[in-house]
């Protein structure tokens, strides 16, 4: 379900005592297939989701910016033109992020209240955190009276992501929630920016799996695996590891050879699966996703005891066409393309082995693809 936007309006007023002018609502998304590739500049192949984060907001009189996220009951409250990361972290440091990131790229802004609600699940691998910013972004542009491209804010918001929770990340997240397409998967080349959505065969379900096993990228060793394609790269004399091949793996040090051995077979997994959706055929997908588990689990070593358990499940339960981890890794989600007439069966099957196997419950969600970020009057 998205976001609860009735009630955010009613949650901002009782906040700031008056109403919202606009909410921008922007999603998380969910990636089929293409992992670590995005920072490599590689191929990945995301779907928007229906879970989203929406923003209520109205210009100020003044300069401040005044913030309450309304899922933590908790506020924020700084000057509009300095927007210093908070000490605290958390919400506060990619809101306050995106408005440096707009003011940066000269965007007149004004001072603002804002509310935030939303249900894309923290530190579970469907990118709250990119939703969070477009939301924010759509919302800020909207309440100073200003347009900026889609595709512009989610160059933006990746820098704010950079700068101020210190995550490192791809394009692709940003990318998914900005130019999502309601039915279809988002083909990205990561080096050119290049987008081609491709439309989602009927039948299929998206199924994604909450392993309860939560994490912080910025407190992961996320950042470190793109340290370490960067230092393949360099050693290859490369500007990344998209143009590296098979033949120049033997001259890595060992790790290394690992590490971009899953960037070269990851991308050529996501150009197949291109080809897989355009012929709806399911066999060859599920075999992609296996094919990209194993190597995010053995070569890119991102994968934990808990999630491969969840993949090892999936693969025999009802209706599973194809499963593997999603997101930047060492815990969060997989992702399921199931048969849509067995998804509760298939849902019924894992959840309860995974609990007697792990002693954890996990949460599953039968995912739409939806439309990227959207701002509306309130």
């Amino acid at each position: 379900m998205p976001a609860d936007v009735p009630a955010l309006k009613r949650a901002f007023a009782a906040q700031h005592g008056r109403p919202p002018t606009h909410i921008a609502e922007a999603p998380g998304r969910v990636n089929l297939i293409g992992e670590h590739t995005d920072y490599n500049d590689g191929f990945v192949l995301p779907v928007a989701i229906d879970h989203t984060t929406a923003v209520a907001i109205a210009a100020r009189d003044d300069a401040r910016v005044r913030v309450h996220a309304v899922d933590y009951d908790q506020a924020d409250d700084f000057a509009l033109n300095i927007a210093k990361r908070h000490p605290m972290g958390g919400w506060r440091n990619y809101v306050r992020g995106v408005l440096w990131a707009l003011l940066d790229n000269q965007v007149p802004l004004r001072g603002v209240s804002l509310s935030i609600s939303g249900d894309v699940p923290a530190g579970a691998g469907l990118s709250s955190s990119a939703a969070l910013e477009l939301a924010t972004a759509g919302a800020l542009c909207a309440a100073a009276g200003v347009e900026v491209p889609a595709r512009d804010l989610a160059l933006l918001c990746q820098r704010a992501e950079h700068m101020y929770p210190g995550v490192q990340c791809g394009i692709m997240d940003q990318f998914a929630s900005a130019l999502g397409v309601a039915g279809h998967a988002l083909f990205l080349d990561c080096r050119s920016l290049e987008t081609e959505v491709i439309p989602l065969p009927e039948g299929i379900a998206i199924v994604v799996i909450n392993s309860k096993l939560p994490r912080d990228l910025s407190a992961t060793p996320y950042n470190h695996r793109r340290a370490e394609c960067a230092e393949a790269a360099a050693l290859l004399n490369l500007p990344s590891l998209r143009n590296t091949t098979e033949a120049d793996l033997p001259k890595l040090p060992k790790v290394l050879q690992a590490r971009a051995r899953h960037v070269i077979s990851e991308n050529a997994r996501v150009l197949a699966a291109v080809d897989a959706l355009r012929t709806a055929d399911t066999a060859a997908l599920g075999r992609l996703l296996a094919a990209s588990h194993a190597s995010m689990r053995d070569d890119f070593e991102i994968s934990t005891p808990e999630i491969d358990t969840l993949v090892e499940l999936a693969i025999t339960a009802p209706g599973a066409i194809g499963a593997r981890l999603t997101g930047g890794g060492f815990g969060g989600c997989t992702v399921n393309l199931v048969a849509g007439d067995q998804t509760t069966a298939f849902i019924e099957a894992v959840g309860p082995a995974y609990r007697q196997k792990t002693g954890l419950d996990a949460e599953a969600y039968v995912c739409r693809a939806v439309d990227g970020m959207k701002v509306r009057h309130a």
